[in-house]
This record gives structure tokens, sequence and C-alpha cells, in this order.
């Protein structure tokens, strides 16, 4: 069935008007007529079933069915050294299928990619368009924050209460992810930082233990940090249930 993201109120009105890209989206590209059926999810855990009511040349009416409610799931934040190129666009879209909650681009010392004020925004919000899409296609009624960038330690500080914080850290090997995933209380909030191309600053890591986070391994091999990422919410999302 097509799904569509729409933002909504709660509760949410019977009716909903949608102009400029998501009418486009709807008539241009997916060619609903009126009568035409759908879903709208609102990315908080909510999904409707639709009707095309009405459409002209401005806008489209549709008419929402009655909400089926997701629970919501376990906070997972990444946390995420800026990377080269557009892997983080592939963790961004794939981490969001894997089941993160909110992604939080970060510099660290090794970051190559420097992005200024005006850039980082408009990065932002193309990285949202991307979560949005993703959300959409592997049918989360949920959608993952993206945060703006920032400096790796303001965003760990940012975190909530409660937040446990695990740092893939290369030169540690005793204590594996899934060992220190498994001692988490289940649905707790738990945040993975992952270092860029070339890993993370040993101060960074120091700085990191200093506001209680707990290195950890993915085992005997270097994955880029793309990868690392990704198979990291596997695991977790393993444990959890959510996969496999």
């Amino acid at each position: 069935m097509v799904r569509l993201f729409v933002p909504l109120p709660e509760p949410a009105p019977p009716e909903v008007t949608l102009s400029g890209e998501r009418r486009h989206y709807l008539v241009h590209v997916l060619r609903l007529v009126e009568g035409s059926s759908l879903e709208v999810f609102d990315g908080a855990g909510r999904a409707f079933e639709a009707r095309v009511a009405s459409l002209d040349a401005d806008s489209v009416r549709l008419v929402l069915g009655e909400a089926r409610h997701t629970p919501p799931p376990r906070p997972l934040h990444i946390l995420q050294g800026l990377p080269k190129g557009d892997k983080l666009e592939l963790v961004l879209q794939k981490g969001t299928e894997l089941g993160a909650t909110a992604f939080h681009p970060v510099a660290t010392a090794r970051s190559v990619v420097k992005l200024e004020p005006k850039r980082a925004e408009e990065r932002t919000t193309r990285w949202t368009k991307i979560v949005e899409e993703a959300a959409r296609q592997c049918r989360r009624n949920d959608m993952p924050t993206v945060h703006p960038p920032r400096p790796l330690v303001d965003a760990a500080r940012s975190l909530a209460p409660g937040t446990t914080l695990l740092v893939l850290d290369e030169e540690e090997s005793a204590v594996p992810l899934s060992e220190a995933f498994r001692s988490c209380a289940p649905g707790s909030p738990v945040a993975l930082v992952v270092g860029p191309e070339g890993g993370l600053a040993r101060e960074e890591v120091s700085a990191l233990r200093a506001l209680g986070a707990r290195p950890v391994t993915l085992g005997r091999r270097i994955l880029r940090t793309e990868t690392a990422a990704l198979a990291a919410l596997a695991v977790m999302g393993f444990l959890d249930g959510e996969l496999g």
C-alpha cells in the first residue's frame, strides 16, 4: 500500500489538507485520484488508513480513519563521527531500517569533513528527508530524529539521564557489544559512539569514559565506519528480538 509521512497533532483531525511536495508526490508521482486509498503515518508511532476525498490544482484533501498505535521502540541513539562522501547517508537509511531512533552526526578530532553552519543546516534538512523516506519504505510508523552536527562530547552530554553510553573502540578487546547491551535494562535508552575513518582519538575515548561511557568491541575485524554502525544495530536488534 502507498504510504505517506504527515506530521499530525494529538488528537488527529478527521481530515487533512496537503499541498506542496506532498501534493505533488501523491498526484504526479503516484497518480492517485479521488477515492484512492493510502496509509498515513505521523512519525510518532501512529498510522491511519486514509482516502483521497478531493484534489485540485493546489491541494489534496485526505479523510483519515482510526489511528493504529505502534509500541514505542527502545531509544537507540547513534553518535556517528562525520565520515567522508555519502557514507553518512547510508548509515541514516539503513540505520532507520535497523531500528535506530536518533542520529547525532558528530565532529571528532579525526573527522575530515568540516561543516560550516549554513552547510550543516542544509545537510541536516537532506538527512531528515533520507530518514523520512527510509521510514516510509520499511513501514515504520515512528521516525528517527536527525540532530544537527555538533562536537562529539557535546552530543554525548546532551543525552537524556539514564542513557547507557557505549563506545566502539578498536583498542577494546575484553567487552563485546553484545555483553554490554545485555546488561542494559529492557527498553532503556542506549547510545552508541562510532568514530569516523581513522577511529576516535584516545583523548576522546577518555573524555567519554569520564561521562560514564563504556568501550566495547564488535570482534577481531576492523570495520569501516559505515559498516560498524550498521553491524552494531543488527546485533542490538537481534538481542532485543526485533530482528532474526
